[in-house]
């Protein structure tokens, strides 16, 4: 009987984790059809998501919240998919409603992803990574620390790797004016601490 219960409990362990694997898959697939939807930011969700677990581990997070850090950093921009592609892909400046619409991305990653319980802890990133320190940001104009430590984080690396590459309507910034960029932005849109010691990663060739 004990050895009965030893393979039942086995088989078990590994069939949750199959299942934890089949879960991670799905959201690398959604992750994938979110870059390959737009061939300007290809590889951006997977290049933010190596970032922000080097910063988080930087930070001295835990390992045991890594997981859902990753999540959340792949499936940061999963509300854009419910938004138009005149809007997604427009080269000219937004008009004032086609940005309210844009802004609702945040809400929108929410609504999709709150109702799965395997992704509630991971959901932070998704909904709050446009917040920003001084309380100017979206959808709920966050302030401090208020704003989830993981989107915290996250929204530096999203800025730099977004800043740092190029796109359609402009090049991306020389690694000197992007620093001075992400400076610039410190204890406004960035919490003060996360930009001095993503600096001192970049600075020390931890990050690229």
């Amino acid at each position: 009987m004990a050895i009965e219960d030893y393979q039942s409990v086995r088989k078990l362990r590994v069939a949750n984790q199959e299942l934890l694997h089949a879960y991670d898959a799905t959201i690398e697939g959604w992750s994938n059809a979110l870059d390959l939807r737009d061939e300007a930011t290809e590889g951006h969700s997977h290049r933010v998501t190596e970032m922000t677990l080097k910063l988080a581990r930087a930070a001295e997070i835990p390992e045991e919240a890594m997981a859902d850090i990753r999540r959340g950093a792949l499936l940061h921009d999963i509300g854009k998919m419910a938004l138009p592609d005149t809007i997604l892909f427009k080269v000219d400046q937004l008009t004032k409603d086609e940005w309210a619409l844009m802004r609702t991305h945040p809400a929108l990653a929410f609504a999709l992803l709150s109702p799965i319980t395997f992704l509630r802890c991971a959901i932070d990133i998704p909904y709050c990574h446009h917040e920003k320190w001084d309380g100017s940001g979206y959808p709920r104009g966050l302030k401090g620390t208020q704003i989830p430590l993981a989107a915290r984080l996250f929204a530096v690396v999203d800025v730099w790797d977004a800043m740092q590459s190029d796109r359609p309507y402009r090049k991306g910034l020389p690694t000197a004016e992007l620093i001075e960029h992400i400076k610039s932005l410190s204890g406004t849109h960035f919490d003060p601490e996360i930009v001095a010691l993503f600096l001192k990663m970049i600075a020390n060739g931890e990050l690229p």
